[in-house]
């Protein structure tokens, strides 16, 4: 349900907040104190086109919030967490539009687009009045409806799953036919290209190993006689460090006994004569084990020939070798699973039989419940100043079908005896098809998923017993949904549950603005009267407002 609406600076109004309850609350005003701003705030917070033209003059931007009560609405609740916008409790549409006619959205205080207001809004408010914004002509919409109030839904979707299962099939196997002869050749340069890669045996680290040999028995001479004339200067030659070490420890060690503070030098000149005695004897052992082979090195080099030659080929680095290997494979292995036309067009056959087995369960439940709802609706018309009005629901054949089934639905509509039946969508007057929507909504009142149903003005043209029916209708729709109706009819504002009154107020600097109250029941009398008599309220009006209320509230 609606929560709660905030407007800022938005056409005539400064700042408003406004509480909402459940039930049928109505809104009433004098004509042109803005009784319509309510609606026009909702319709922008939807996801309706916005110009500069909202925003209060001598303000800088107009901004419109609007909290809704999340429960019972599974499906809005996953749409929210798709979309990375869930709230726990609540969904909070905001949108700021300034003076260049730029607007930002939110939802749940998260930035977000106007096609998402737009989905968000189809979840929580249906829109009835004599505008745009109105879901009862769109197609889809009467589709939903046809299949809630038949208990379809369920089996619509399976329809749905089917078709597009089957389209998707027979999508592949159409490109698998068309492109069959390219699939063989690519099968077949995939399958040449495994059998080349995996017959290298190319493993990275292998491959790492081989170029650092390759680096050392290419410079095998250049490593011997390094290693020689290190050792020569070592250890083996005439002068070497290590002879030079021992002369030089001899002296030291005659002078300790001078002068004991050299025992610290004298330690660490051991220190250095051991480690240097151990490369020694490293260098030796490497000199020992340095492999001059030529064939080794000949071998290495073929093979790292070999390599960079399939690396040139592929146009990768040597390092991707295998990954080519392993794409080859993947591709291959994808193109054997798609490959099998046969098993394609069984799956597709399969798909199509199970679409066209519930399209046909489908179609003959929609029928019965076109037949059943067409009557309730015409019964209700007649009651709402459409006496001799007709409303039908056509299930027009589809050649083909599609995902939605056997049939196009249409509305369709004769607004008084005599007149043909129309789609609705051709309807010439807007008081006509809001009272029209009005005797569906309620005729699908225990089925609707849309929690907030907003009337605007939609006791255009009527007036009397007529009005009165319309006010019990609205009150009846609020036994389970959320009603926002603005009148100008006291019948139709007696049913309300809670009254809101909107008047216009003049401000110290000579500017108008537009304010909204909560009516008390006192009050309440008052407006009532107002609407009967005029703006002379007098005790017989007053008297007639109260029996009225009275009337209204044990109906």
């Amino acid at each position: 349900m609606l929560l709660a609406i905030s407007l800022r600076d938005f056409v005539l109004v400064d700042k408003l907040e406004i509480d909402f309850e459940p039930g049928m609350t109505v809104l009433t005003g004098e004509t042109g104190a803005g009784k319509s701003l309510l609606v026009d705030a909702l319709s922008l917070v939807m996801g309706e086109r916005a110009d500069a033209s909202v925003v209060r003059d001598g303000a800088t931007r107009a901004e419109i919030s609007a909290e809704f009560h999340l429960a019972q609405l599974p499906a809005l609740r996953d749409w929210l967490i798709a979309g990375d916008l869930d709230d726990e409790y609540s969904c909070v549409l905001r949108r700021v539009i300034d003076t260049g006619g730029r607007s930002r959205c939110f939802i749940n205080g998260r930035s977000a687009t106007v096609q998402q207001l737009r989905e968000a809004g189809e979840f929580l408010v249906d829109l009835h009045g004599q505008h745009a914004h109105q879901s009862l002509i769109k197609p889809a919409f009467q589709r939903s409806v046809l299949d809630a109030y038949a208990g379809s839904e369920a089996l619509a979707h399976q329809v749905g799953t089917h078709y597009r299962n089957y389209q998707a099939f027979t999508t592949r196997l159409s490109e698998l036919q068309h492109h069959q002869a390219a699939a063989q050749s690519e099968r077949e340069r995939l399958l040449w290209q495994v059998e080349e890669l995996a017959a290298l045996q190319f493993d990275a680290e292998v491959w790492e190993t081989m170029q650092a040999q390759h680096v050392r028995l290419a410079h095998t001479m250049q490593l011997g006689e390094g290693v020689a004339l290190a050792l020569e200067n070592l250890s083996e030659g005439e002068t070497n460090v290590l002879s030079m070490l021992q002369s030089l420890r001899s002296n030291l060690t005659e002078l300790l006994a001078f002068d004991a503070h050299l025992a610290d030098t004298l330690s660490l000149i051991d220190s250095a004569s051991a480690e240097l005695d151990e490369a020694s004897h490293s260098l030796r052992h490497y000199a020992d084990k340095l492999d001059t082979d030529p064939s080794q090195l000949a071998d290495l080099e073929q093979n790292i020939a070999q390599t960079m030659s399939m690396a040139r080929k592929y146009r990768v680095r040597p390092e991707a070798l295998g990954t080519c290997l392993i794409e080859a494979r993947a591709r291959l292995f994808e193109l054997g699973n798609e490959g099998d036309l046969a098993e394609l067009e069984m799956q597709a056959n399969t798909q199509h039989a199970a679409w066209q087995h519930h399209a046909q369960q489908l179609s003959g439940i929609r029928t019965a419940a076109a037949e059943q709802l067409s009557s309730e609706v015409s019964q209700i018309m007649q009651h709402l100043a459409l006496a001799g009005g007709q409303f039908a629901i056509a299930l027009n054949p589809l050649t083909e079908g599609d995902a939605h089934g056997l049939e196009h639905i249409e509305f369709l509509v004769a607004p008084h005896e005599g007149a043909g039946l129309k789609p609705l969508a051709k309807v010439a007057s807007g008081g006509e098809l809001s009272r029209i929507s009005l005797a569906l909504q309620t005729a699908i009142s225990q089925v609707a998923a849309v929690p907030v149903l907003i009337f605007d003005e939609v006791d255009v043209g009527i007036g009397g017993s007529v009005a009165e029916a319309v006010g019990q209708l609205l009150r009846k729709l609020a036994d389970t949904r959320q009603v926002l109706c603005i009148t100008h009819l006291p019948q139709v504002a007696a049913q309300g549950m809670h009254h809101l009154q909107v008047s216009k107020l003049k401000q110290d600097q000579g500017g108008v603005i537009s304010h909204i109250s909560r009516l008390t029941d006192e009050a309440r009398v008052d407006e009532i009267a107002r609407m009967l008599g005029g703006a002379i309220i007098t005790d017989t009006t007053r008297t007639h407002a109260l029996e009225m209320l009275k009337q209204a509230a044990g109906h």
